[in-house]
């Protein structure tokens, strides 16, 4: 299972390299698809190692579920190439079909039937037979800690218990790959944290899963690899941590006071930067990328202090990914609300 950070040899690396097609559960080369006169994709490159997660973060309208849908037969490209499973998706697209599922926005579960009844439905949909169909409800009911409620109705579900059946039913006949749009849209930190865990619990069996996905925390506690996404294209593959490096080191930060001392906290914390530092008079906000974090954080707060400069707040904090897509892209992301597939296959906003 690779649910931290792996330090391994990237999915960009396989690009053109050396790597084994089977060491990849997904490879996209070279993707372009328009709606119009919107390029949703523009030559987009792709690979996810087999058993692991793989972020897709970007903006609306970046064309993540536009890749999405191609990846799992619903939409074909206009140009490029790609398999799922070493299997092409535009030649064997009835048998990726057979290899995969697929988790939009949405729970996609009727709320009138049980959590039971819904998948033992979806069981008989995918031609399992009435034995089999139970069988396989009851499994993933425990596996998804829902046999408590496996026998009440979805409606009187909370969001993040909808959101583990819909994943469980996704599940039914146990696909090499998962994709997983925008899984946690719309939930609390509560229902969101158990629908991680859930995803976890499938990579650990051996399910690949690609997520899209605009929460920075998410992609940061659940991949292993991320490709950001901008304007239809690949703008940087790498670890978490890797796109982290991207941005700097360790930064040491201080908030004061008094808007007439943060000149004088730029003089003190120019003493221990590795960079020149940067203030922001509105925020009376001093901040420098830093080596030696511990004794940089002492002597500034010894120095400030003798000084007499008062100070708010003062530490040490790493790069996050929004620093990474601020750098990246020019502009923050936002926690989404849309970003999914409008009628006709076209994605909102792309």
């Amino acid at each position: 299972m690779n649910d931290g950070h792996d330090k391994g040899d990237g999915p960009g690396s396989g690009h053109g390299g050396s790597g084994d097609h089977g060491d990849y559960a997904v490879r996209a080369e070279g993707l372009d698809k328009r709606y119009g006169e919107k390029r949703a994709l523009d030559g987009f490159d792709l690979a996810v190692r087999t058993g692991t997660v793989h972020g897709l973060l970007g903006p609306n309208g970046a064309g993540k579920t536009t890749a999405v849908r191609i990846l799992s037969t619903l939409v074909r490209p206009a140009g490029g190439r790609a398999t799922v499973a070493d299997l092409d998706v535009g030649r064997q697209a009835r048998e990726v079909r057979a290899r995969i599922g697929l988790t939009g926005q949405y729970a996609a579960v009727d709320e009138v039937l049980t959590g039971r009844q819904n998948l033992e439905m979806f069981g008989r949909l995918f031609h399992l037979g009435g034995k089999r169909a139970r069988s396989r409800a009851t499994e993933l009911l425990e596996r998804f800690d829902l046999s408590d409620a496996a026998d009440q109705g979805v409606g009187d579900y909370s969001g993040g218990m909808r959101r583990r059946l819909d994943l469980a039913a996704s599940m039914i006949l146990a696909p090499a790959v998962l994709f997983l749009d925008e899984p946690t849209t719309g939930l609390d930190p509560r229902s969101r944290n158990e629908v991680w865990d859930s995803v976890r619990a499938l990579v650990a069996d051996g399910t690949t899963v690609l997520l899209t996905t605009q929460y920075l925390e998410e992609a940061d506690k659940l991949a292993s690899h991320i490709t950001v996404i901008d304007q239809g294209r690949a703008i940087a593959d790498d670890t978490p941590d890797g796109l982290k490096n991207l941005v700097g080191g360790d930064r040491i930060e201080v908030v004061v006071a008094e808007r007439a001392d943060v000149a004088r906290a730029v003089k003190v914390v120019a003493r221990v930067a590795d960079g020149e530092p940067e203030s922001d008079e509105s925020e009376l906000r001093v901040h420098a990328p830093v080596t030696d974090r511990v004794a940089a954080l002492t002597e500034v707060a010894r120095t400030l202090q003798d000084e007499g400069v008062r100070v708010e707040d003062i530490g040490l904090r790493r790069p996050s990914l929004d620093d990474v897509f601020l750098r990246l892209t020019g502009h923050r992301t936002t926690a989404p609300a849309t970003d999914h597939a409008a009628p006709g296959g076209k994605e909102a906003a792309a």
